[in-house]
């Protein structure tokens, strides 16, 4: 019983550490396009979404309880070291993506480690298959597209509506609307993501007999996930935030505003009827369609292609890490003594690749100058051929030849 319970507080610290890692890899789904704009300056927008992600962590256990009990079986001998290599998984290709500064679901990273990880210990009968179609599957391809073609009508609305106003006057106001709106993005993002936490560590305690099938997440769960993704959140995912707020697509207040309203009413909808859709792949798809939705905007197809490539890779590839590291921990004590510090060696050794090119907050935030006259003026100097070396010398000779 005791190495039971060393082994469910082995797993309880990796959840919190996947839900440290889930709240800085998905803040750029609240505040990329807020930083972008101008709207908070970046520190001050982060801090902002960590407090409404703990905020947001108190507002519901549907999600939670589709991750403990809906799709992976309680009952079909799921032990605590399976739950520990699935986590093991989660992290390492969420790391690898963050490093990467590529926008992939955290979500997904951790459904496929724990059906990986569930597939290789008990076999086909501990996943819910339909649950997985069902709540995970579908909800993945449904949801970027309805927030995009929401962004993408609600830009082309608030562009109608402002018709004919000075576009600066009208910024001021958008950008105040996206403060609102990312508000709006972070509670919905903490009512989701901290409770795929919540749902791994009632898992857990489920498994250990700590606690009853089917229950909800004990408070102190619910207060320790709240704070990890809280104080992940904080601490910022620049590489992302980058990538989602300059790299997708140029962002404009009255864009920002609609693509974050789409995507908030998108994932409370779904936190409600408890599907446990990919916040990221809600907000990427926004994004997209804001820029789709203004006249003239320009989506950057080869970077939301590479997205679109990280997102299918997201279940295999958390999947096949964690499918591994339950093998290695099935075998005793020092296969989970491995597991840990493999994924211990592994996160290091991305960190250190990280600080080789680091991205700190001015990175995301937006230039003194707008964007694309920067570059049009970098572009002209670059080609331009250098003055004439005495132009009021030379200037009056072809007069003279002409009078003569």
């Amino acid at each position: 019983m005791e190495h039971i319970t060393l082994l469910i507080g082995i797993v309880i610290v990796t959840a919190l550490v996947f839900d440290f890692t889930n709240g800085f890899h998905d803040t750029a789904n609240a505040m990329a396009t807020t930083i972008s704009t101008g709207a908070l300056r970046p520190k001050v927008a982060v801090a902002m979404s960590a407090v409404l992600n703990l905020v947001g962590a108190f507002l519901s256990v549907e999600v939670a309880k589709t991750i403990s009990g809906g799709i992976i079986d309680e009952s079909a001998g799921i032990r605590p070291e399976v739950i520990f290599a699935g986590l093991v998984g989660a992290i390492v290709w969420n790391l690898l993506t963050w490093l990467a500064g590529l926008p992939s679901s955290s979500s997904h990273a951790l459904f496929g480690g724990l059906i990986g990880a569930t597939l290789v210990s008990v076999g086909t009968h501990g996943v819910h298959g339909e649950a997985v179609v069902m709540k995970v599957l579908i909800p993945a391809v449904a949801a970027p597209v309805v927030a995009g073609i929401a962004a993408t009508a609600a830009t082309r609305l608030t562009y109608r509506l402002a018709r004919g106003r000075d576009e600066a006057d009208t910024a001021r106001g958008y950008r105040a609307g996206q403060i609102a709106s990312a508000a709006l993005v972070s509670l919905a993002h903490g009512t989701n993501d901290a409770q795929k936490t919540m749902g791994v560590i009632t898992l857990a305690l489920v498994t250990g007999g700590v606690v009853a099938p089917h229950s909800d997440p004990p408070l102190w769960v619910v207060v320790s996930a709240g704070l990890a993704i809280a104080l992940g959140t904080y601490l910022g995912g620049w590489r992302i935030i980058q990538t989602l707020g300059k790299g997708l697509t140029d962002i404009r207040p009255a864009q920002g505003f609609a693509a974050q309203t789409g995507a908030a009413t998108v994932i409370l909808a779904s936190s409600h009827i408890g599907f446990a859709l990919s916040t990221t792949q809600v907000c990427s798809g926004s994004i997209m369609g804001a820029g789709l939705g203004r006249k003239g905007g320009v989506v950057r197809w080869s970077t939301a292609g590479r997205m679109v490539v990280a997102w299918c890779l997201t279940l295999p590839a958390a999947g096949l890490v964690a499918g591994g590291a339950a093998f290695l921990a099935e075998q005793g004590d020092w296969g989970v003594t491995a597991v840990a510090v493999l994924g211990l060696a592994v996160s290091g050794a991305i960190w250190l690749v990280s600080r080789r090119k680091p991205v700190v907050p001015d990175d995301a935030a937006p230039a003194s100058e707008p964007e694309p006259a920067g570059v049009v003026t970098q572009a002209l100097q670059a080609v331009a051929p250098p003055p004439p070396a005495g132009p009021s010398v030379t200037a009056p000779e072809p007069a003279v030849a002409a009078t003569s």
